[in-house]
Order: structure tokens, then C-alpha cells, then sequence
């Protein structure tokens, strides 16, 4: 009897410890994406608080650290080395000192990082030092060295958490050479996203036998520009076609988003997209459920948290003091006194203050016939009287060179002809739109924005012309003259001052407005400008002193009797009384 009692205590024993083997393992992932610089609850262009701001996210993950610990997993995906001053100052102003964006990183304890497009476009001197500041692994699966035909960076990096294995894999939009010039990412090449992936992750599978596999993409949803090269935003395509993601954290595109597609073996692939300067972050949950030590089950939800308002982290803005003051120093220098208010929101609408005063810096700098400018911002402005360092990253938001390349009249003219394509309605009547708009719903009030990329959309100095709203996409532009009175010729050659984004290609205005080839654009530039645009215009405000921007006045919609109530009714849909 005592045999039969003691082996039924055993088997209950046993079974208990069995059962015991099954547990469930949390993990908690969080992702910041394009913080472009906010780093500190302040804006330093506006000289003003700010919403977000790594401050904020801060304050979030030291409260998440304290239930998760270790199994709080922090990345970050790329562009946070250029939008504030808090970069430039760091990048270019005092390159001698700790980059604040590696410092940052440092301090809150990140796990790894991607690079993105912005980044690279600093230059070899800034992010490779950047690179080796920071001391978690940066990734990039597809940039590829041109020495070693190996990637750039670490393709991927294992994170092991409570006996799960997690792999993230990095990878960037391979548009870059389309948008940079060569110097800035020489000795690399970009590898098409799709099919690097795939490669990964059937690496994975083999060599590695992760239990989790993360994708960490410097690419929007999907879409973008897409040539016979390169597909921009691919990630969403990549969750779709490429099996073995779990969850998939993108960037880039700066649009907030969260789903969950069905892969094509039948998997849910979770996606988020936080946007941009740290106003959002993507937060996912991961249950991974262990027994005998196999997984039976993986549960994965997420979602994007608003951290605008959250408390700031008093630490970290002690712990950065000095770096704040320094930078606070350099944008409250005054370079110059406006007379008059300049507004981008001008520029869709007229020949304007705001970008003529851009385009004439350019011409002077150049010596070019002709200019190309758009407004980088959707609605900045730069208010009458003193002028400081900090202005000027309303006035120009990044560190594009100028360059001067040679166009046909009629090159010019198809470049206008798609530019002005991208923002402009065919009137058929008085109460058309004069913009091509999309209209959403937010809380059920109606909200107006552009169809298209407001800095795709060039106007041109150097050039009287006309753009008739009531003609067809490819006939909208009528060039009178030169603005020096001279004819303009279809068949002569201009040189024509334009911003090296956009003289490498971005955009398209150049390939398939102009329709030039993309492989024969570095054969037309014929200039490019020692320092970044930004340079030009401080110094052409310190030394006028004063300077009194008013438009060129040397283009115009027609006919007006169409245009100008059009341009009433659409400014103020967009603007209101902004």
C-alpha cells in the first residue's frame, strides 16, 4: 500500500515538474524611426518647447525597463543625424566633439540601429565617425563595399533574451545614388531590397535558427519612386513576398502606420511606421510561449504610442546640459534683419519672396542663366526683423550643395512642365481647384493636402513664363523670355543652378521630366559648390545686413479670371487663417 502511494506521489511530482517546463516569455520591442534630430523637448529652428523628442521616449522606456528589464529591446531606424541644429552644429560646426547622436543612443541604452538616407547624405567624415561613437550594432544588410563586395555594415545582429533568439536584419532605401552625390557614399553600392532580403533571412534559417526574426528598414510602406533600378518603399512588399519576418519596423516615409499582412506561406507579418521626430513610437508585445523547450506559440501585437506629451526625463536634460547650452549658443547668433515676412505657403501659388529669395543666392553663387527651387518645407516662414543662425533651417532645411548643370530651353521646359504637373489642377471651370489636392477626414472635420511631395514642386528664376491651369499635364508652360529680355531658344543651351538633390536626380524632374538619361546627368554638371546651401544664404545675409526679399515677379497663372479666385478658395483650404 505504502509502494502504491509512493509511486502515485512520484507521478503527481513528476507531472508537476512537467507541466512546470511550460512558460511564457515576454518580450517587449520598441522602435523610434526619423527622429531627424529631435532630441530634446525644444526646437532650435523656432527657438520654442517641442512636443516629443527622444527626452520624451526616454522618460517611457525607464519605465518599461523597470517590468522588462533586459527583455526591452531598443532600436532605432535611421535619419537622426540631420533636421535640427542640434545635428549641424555637431556634424560640421564642432566635428571635433562626441557626435550628440551617438550620445544619445548611448545613454538610453539602445540595441541596435539602422542607417538611413539622410544620414548618408552628412558624408563619410560625419557617419563613419558617427559609426564608431555608437555603441550598438548598426546595420544595413544591402549596402554593399565596393572593396570587400561584403556589406558595409553588420548584416544583421543576434539578440538572445531568456532563451529566445532574435535576429534583426537592417536594410536601407537602395535610392540613394539617385538622390546623393557620388562623393557622399563613395565605395558603396545599394542591393535591391526584396531580393537581399531573401537572402538574409534564408541565411538565417540555416546558419543562426532564430526563434524571432525582426526586419529593420530604412524604406516606407510601399511605392514611392520606382524605377527600373530601384524600388523606394519596399517594406510592406517584403512582408507580403519574402517568408520568415515576424514583425517588420520601417521608416522613412514619415507616414504613421500599423498593420498586419498575411505572408505568402499564410503568417501574420506584423508592420509599424512610428513617423517622424519622435512624436510616435512603434511598441510591440511579443509572448513567446516555451514547453520541453520548443516553441508551441508566438503572440505578437503592437502599437504606436503617442509620446508628444509625456513627461520629460529630468536626467537626461541634466545629462546634456552642456551640449544644449552650446547649441543654443550657436542658433541664437543673429546674422541679419529681414524688412519683410517671408511664408512658403506663398510659393504653390505665384511667383514668391521665399523661394525667389533662394533662387537668387543660387543665380549669384552660379552665374547660371537659370534657376530650379522648391519651397523644403510645406509651411515655414521667417518673420520680419533680426535674423539668427537657427532661422536659417526654415529657410533651407538641409545640407544640399548647389550645383549648375547644362539644359536644352526645351529640357527646361519639360522639367517645368512635370514639376508644375505635380501640384497643378486642368481647369475646366470657375470652381475647379487650382491645386491637385487630396481631402481626408480627421474627426470627421475635412482636411486639405497636396496630392504630391511639396518639394518636388520648381518654379524657376532667370525665366518669364506662364503656367495656364486650364491646359493638359505636358502644356502648362508658356516661357516668354529670358528675364534679362533676351528670346529663350528651344534648341540652345542654358546652364541652370539647382540643388544637388535634385541635379542627382531626385525627385525624377531631371529623368523623366527633362528626359535625361540618369546615366548621362554627371556628365552635364558642370559645377558643384564647395560648401552646403545653407552656407550661401547665411552669408549673403551677413553681409547685406538688411535684406528686403520680394519676389521676382517673373511667373504667373492664367488666366486669371480662372486663377485668381482658385488660388483664394485653395490657399485657404490648405491654410485657413494659419
Amino acid at each position: 500500500m505504502l509502494r502504491l502511494v509512493a509511486i502515485s506521489f512520484f507521478t503527481i511530482c513528476l507531472n508537476t515538474l512537467l507541466m512546470g517546463q511550460e512558460k511564457t516569455i515576454k518580450l517587449r520591442i520598441i522602435q523610434t524611426s526619423d527622429v531627424h534630430g529631435c532630441f530634446f523637448p525644444y526646437d532650435f529652428i523656432e527657438r520654442k518647447p517641442a512636443k516629443g523628442s527622444l527626452a520624451r521616449v526616454s522618460t517611457y522606456i525607464k519605465d518599461l525597463r523597470k517590468t522588462y528589464g533586459t527583455n526591452l529591446i531598443l532600436m532605432d531606424n535611421g535619419d537622426i543625424l540631420q533636421g535640427q541644429p542640434t545635428c549641424y552644429y555637431c556634424n560640421y560646426v564642432k566635428p571635433e566633439l562626441p557626435n550628440v547622436a551617438a550620445s544619445v543612443i548611448n545613454y538610453m541604452g539602445y540595441d541596435v540601429q539602422t542607417i538611413g538616407n539622410h544620414d548618408i547624405e552628412t558624408g563619410h567624415n560625419v557617419y563613419d565617425k558617427w559609426i564608431k561613437e555608437v555603441k550598438c550594432p548598426m546595420l544595413a544588410a544591402n549596402i554593399i563595399s565596393k572593396d570587400t563586395e561584403k556589406p558595409y555594415l553588420k548584416p544583421y545582429h543576434i539578440i538572445n533574451r531568456d532563451g529566445i533568439k532574435i535576429a534583426i536584419i537592417g536594410m536601407i532605401t537602395p535610392a540613394i545614388p539617385n538622390w546623393l552625390n557620388e562623393k557622399l557614399w563613395e565605395g558603396m553600392s545599394f542591393q535591391e531590397m526584396k531580393e537581399c532580403a531573401l537572402y538574409w533571412t534564408t541565411y538565417l534559417k540555416k546558419q543562426e535558427n532564430p526563434d524571432i526574426i525582426i526586419g529593420l528598414f530604412h524604406s516606407g510602406a510601399e511605392g514611392g519612386i520606382i524605377t527600373d533600378e530601384y524600388e523606394e518603399d519596399a517594406s510592406l512588399r517584403i512582408a507580403k513576398e519574402v517568408p520568415g519576418f515576424d514583425l517588420i519596423l520601417y521608416g522613412h516615409d514619415h507616414k504613421k502606420h500599423i498593420e498586419t499582412i498575411k505572408n505568402k506561406d499564410g503568417h501574420d507579418v506584423l508592420c509599424m511606421d512610428p513617423s517622424s521626430n519622435a512624436y510616435f513610437i512603434c511598441d510591440a508585445e511579443i509572448d513567446v510561449t516555451i514547453n520541453n523547450g520548443q516553441i508551441i506559440n508566438k503572440q505578437i501585437k503592437g502599437s504606436l504610442k503617442d509620446v508628444r506629451n509625456l513627461p520629460v526625463d529630468t536626467a537626461f536634460m541634466e545629462y546634456f546640459k552642456d551640449e544644449i547650452d552650446s547649441i543654443n549658443n550657436y542658433v541664437n547668433k543673429k546674422i541679419g534683419t529681414f524688412k519683410n515676412s517671408i511664408y512658403t505657403r506663398d510659393s504653390y501659388f505665384g511667383s514668391n519672396a521665399f523661394c525667389d529669395f533662394i533662387q537668387n543666392v543660387q543665380l549669384k553663387v552660379t552665374n547660371a542663366d537659370v534657376s530650379f527651387n522648391a519651397p523644403l518645407s510645406f509651411d515655414a516662414c521667417i518673420k520680419v526683423g533680426d535674423v539668427f543662425v537657427g532661422d536659417l533651417f526654415n529657410l533651407y532645411k538641409y545640407e544640399n550643395q548647389i550645383y549648375t548643370i547644362k539644359m536644352t530651353g526645351k529640357e527646361i521646359k519639360n522639367y517645368l512642365e512635370m514639376s508644375y504637373g505635380l501640384w497643378t489642377n486642368t481647369m475646366v471651370s470657375k470652381d475647379d481647384h487650382i491645386m491637385l489636392l487630396n481631402i481626408d477626414s480627421v474627426n470627421g472635420i475635412k482636411k486639405y493636402t497636396f496630392k504630391n511631395l511639396a518639394f518636388n514642386f520648381d518654379s524657376a528664376a532667370g525665366i518669364d513664363y506662364e503656367v495656364d491651369v486650364t491646359k493638359p499635364y505636358g502644356n502648362k508652360i508658356h516661357i516668354l523670355q529670358m528675364s534679362n529680355g533676351e528670346p529663350f531658344i528651344m534648341d540652345k543651351w542654358y546652364n541652370v543652378a539647382m540643388n544637388s538633390y535634385r541635379g542627382n536626380g531626385g525627385g525624377e524632374l531631371l529623368t523623366r521630366g527633362a528626359g535625361i538619361p540618369k546615366d548621362s546627368i554627371k556628365g552635364r554638371i558642370i559645377y558643384e559648390s564647395e560648401h552646403d546651401q545653407r552656407y550661401y544664404i547665411m552669408k549673403e545675409i551677413e553681409d547685406a545686413k538688411i535684406v528686403n526679399p520680394k519676389p521676382n515677379g517673373n511667373w504667373k497663372f492664367v488666366p486669371s479670371s480662372l486663377a485668381i479666385p482658385a488660388i483664394r478658395r485653395d490657399k485657404d483650404l490648405l491654410f485657413g487663417n494659419r
